[in-house]
């Protein structure tokens, strides 16, 4: 069953029989808003590129990112399959994935940053059926869900974190609304979540 999240919310990454996960997806799916009026007409939808970033921490220090120009972490526990320019079409399936592979990051990795930015420089506001969601990749159920569609003027969101807990891993729904085309533009609000 999956979590429709809500900033602040936490939620343990471990299976219902109790044991924990070995490999995690991010999945985020986005549509182009309509355009209204006259423009509506002549010119159609306008074309959005969303990116999918995951930060990598190790006490409070960024220590490697992954993104559309960096698709594999240093180690290779991380990785992007790489960049959509436009969103989908609507189907609800998942347009940029990054895959984490829990039990090789490495010891001193304690917290990975998941991000979303609008590249192409258009708000939230401006994007349809767009979401962010985590998947146990293992067996493809979806374990948590945030909806971005509706996020008024901004142009970035600080999703959640992946944060090591004890022997396991557990996610904590951010949420907040940033403005960035690029993961450096959150760096300063991302810092105050560590």
């Amino acid at each position: 069953m999956s979590v429709n999240l809500n900033k602040g919310q936490q939620i343990s990454l471990s299976k219902y029989d109790g044991t924990a996960l070995s490999a995690v997806r991010m999945g985020l799916g986005w549509q182009a808003a309509q355009r209204k009026g006259f423009l509506a007409k002549v010119a159609g939808t306008r074309e959005i590129d969303l990116d999918a970033s995951a930060l990598l921490f190790a006490g409070g220090q960024m220590v490697d990112v992954v993104f559309f120009q960096h698709l594999v972490s240093q180690d290779g526990s991380v990785r992007h399959l790489g960049d959509n320019l436009v969103g989908g079409t609507g189907a609800g399936g998942d347009d940029e994935v990054i895959l984490v592979d829990l039990g090789r990051v490495p010891g001193h990795v304690d917290q990975i940053v998941l991000t979303v930015n609008s590249f192409t420089g258009q708000t939230f506001a401006e994007v349809q059926n767009a979401f962010c969601r985590l998947v146990d990749d293992t067996t493809g159920q979806e374990l948590a869900r945030y909806t971005l569609s509706g996020g008024g003027a901004y142009t970035a969101q600080i999703m959640a974190k992946l944060y090591r807990n004890g022997s396991g891993w557990q996610l904590k729904a951010i949420g907040e609304p940033a403005a960035g085309q690029t993961f450096p533009d959150l760096l300063p609000a991302i810092v105050t979540h560590l």
